[in-house]
């Protein structure tokens, strides 16, 4: 059970929560924009790697005193974060950051699907209905004609993916391996990221764009899970879930206030149609529903859901679990991640960059 948090507490915790979704929705323009100039790979590994960094030096004697099955665990679950990662933050290069951020956070639809689909039974009508306007909203952002766009494609098989990671971790995290849990996921993508990058030699930023990495690296992919972590012990996973539908509406907003980004009316209806669907997929929380997602990628996805008989439900903590637990979530690229509430995720959601 999460501790009882006074008020004042408590409205720091969702302070701090929408100020975690505003990071995380920056990410995608400013990633967008360093694409340009670094791979893709050697940004990616480069970044993981530091936020492992970052985030083993808090507690550094949990990940050392890890039991071989977490460490087995968070290597899996890193090579599945790796595979989502890299098609998203690939797709971005070929779509719009606003675009790629609605459709990345479909994750949120995907994950009670696949608990459906795990657990063999039938989803609920609001699942229906929430996916049926989410799929919807996607077809107006990605379709070109009767052909969906290439960035927008992989864009939705990365929020796929990071409803997979979200769906499996639930079933392996606990309150004890939470946290070094995290670092060998981090540590894992990062290493991935440098194995296949380190082929033609790493590219590093240069310049101005330091800035942008180090913020990306640390903010986005480190400081945010810290903070997550303490305000998920604050409050309750229904208010979590609804708070993170809030990303891909600052990375809308940031698109178009500082990137200069143009919101057609065929973008406008499918991102409405999508937020609808995540707001209907969420706020089933409220209603005592433990099938649906509590948090983001990600990363984080960024990131950081739903999940079946064995597997835990997003946000929810074994009986007499302590609180300390954070929701998951690149983009992802999200980034990470998810873009994209077990244990501390690498993504903001995933959904984050």
């Amino acid at each position: 059970m999460r501790d009882r948090a006074s008020r004042p507490t408590a409205a720091l915790a969702v302070a701090a929560l929408v100020a975690i979704t505003a990071v995380w929705g920056s990410s995608f323009a400013i990633t967008k924009d360093l694409l340009t100039r670094l791979p893709v790979t050697d940004y990616l590994a480069l970044r993981f790697l530091l936020a492992a960094l970052v985030v083993g030096m808090v507690r550094p004697r949990l990940v050392l005193r890890a039991d071989r099955g977490v460490l087995l665990h968070g290597v899996a679950l890193g090579g599945l974060y790796f595979v989502g990662q890299l098609l998203q933050f690939v797709g971005l290069q070929y779509t719009a950051a606003t675009v790629s951020a609605f459709i990345v956070s479909m994750y949120v639809v995907f994950t009670p699907l696949l608990v459906a689909l795990v657990s063999r039974t039938w989803p609920r009508a609001r699942t229906v209905v929430a996916s049926l306007l989410a799929i919807s909203g996607v077809a107006a952002l990605s379709l070109q004609g009767l052909a969906i766009g290439w960035g927008e494609l992989l864009t939705l098989v990365a929020a796929l993916l990071y409803a997979a990671h979200i769906v499996v971790l639930g079933g392996w995290t606990s309150v004890r391996s939470a946290y070094p849990l995290t670092v060998v996921q981090l540590l894992t993508m990062g290493v991935c990221f440098l194995a296949v990058s380190a082929r033609d030699g790493i590219t590093l930023p240069v310049g101005g764009d330091w800035v942008a990495f180090l913020y990306l690296a640390t903010v986005v992919g480190g400081l945010t899970m810290l903070v997550q972590t303490w305000a998920q012990a604050h409050i309750g996973a229904a208010q979590v879930a609804v708070l993170m539908v809030l990303e891909p509406v600052w990375a809308a907003f940031f698109g178009v206030t500082f990137w200069g980004e143009q919101l057609a009316p065929r973008v406008l209806l499918g991102a409405a149609l999508v937020l609808s669907g995540l707001v209907i997929i969420t706020t089933r929380h409220r209603r005592g529903d433990r099938t649906g997602p509590a948090g983001p990628r990600p990363a984080g996805v960024r990131s950081p859901g739903a999940r079946s008989p064995g597997v835990r439900p997003e946000g929810a903590r074994p009986e007499g679990a302590r609180p300390g637990r954070a929701a998951t979530g690149e983009g992802a690229d999200p980034g990470g991640v998810s873009p994209p509430d077990q244990g501390v995720s690498p993504s903001r959601r995933p959904a984050s960059s």
